[in-house]
């Protein structure tokens, strides 16, 4: 199993799928990092050699990935939060940040539906 920027890449799988296992690497950074460094795409992740990883490590170094990059994103969130911003606003309050419609829908963000006081139907006694 390679292991990149800190992550174990998955043996069984095509080098251009396994690097996107990488935090901020997605299908067409791979394929240009691949690009560059020389190795074919299609290549299993078993069958690189050590030349192979060592070349794909060296195309990744200037790129943020992994822990740099989700530091960055969280300060970069909070940065909005602190000054108060719309996008900040949205955060804090866990709600779509992008301008989508929340009267329905949005449940992922919002999480599930809390039930109001009254809806439910009332027992009948028998």
């Amino acid at each position: 199993m390679a292991r990149i920027a800190g992550v174990d890449i998955p043996k069984n799988k095509r080098i251009e799928i396994g690097l996107t296992y990488i935090y901020g690497i997605g299908r067409s950074l791979s394929n240009r990092i691949l690009e560059r460094a020389g190795v074919n795409k299609d290549t299993k992740t078993s069958k690189l050699t050590e030349e192979e990883v060592n070349r794909i490590r060296q195309q990744m170094e200037d790129l943020k990935v992994e822990g740099d990059l989700r530091r960055d994103i969280s300060t970069n969130i909070k940065r909005l939060m602190d000054i108060g911003s719309y996008r900040g606003f949205r955060h804090r309050r866990s709600l779509p940040v992008h301008g989508q419609r929340t009267h329905t829908n949005a449940r992922t963000r919002k999480g599930p539906r809390r039930a109001t006081v009254g809806t439910h139907k009332k027992m009948s006694k028998k």
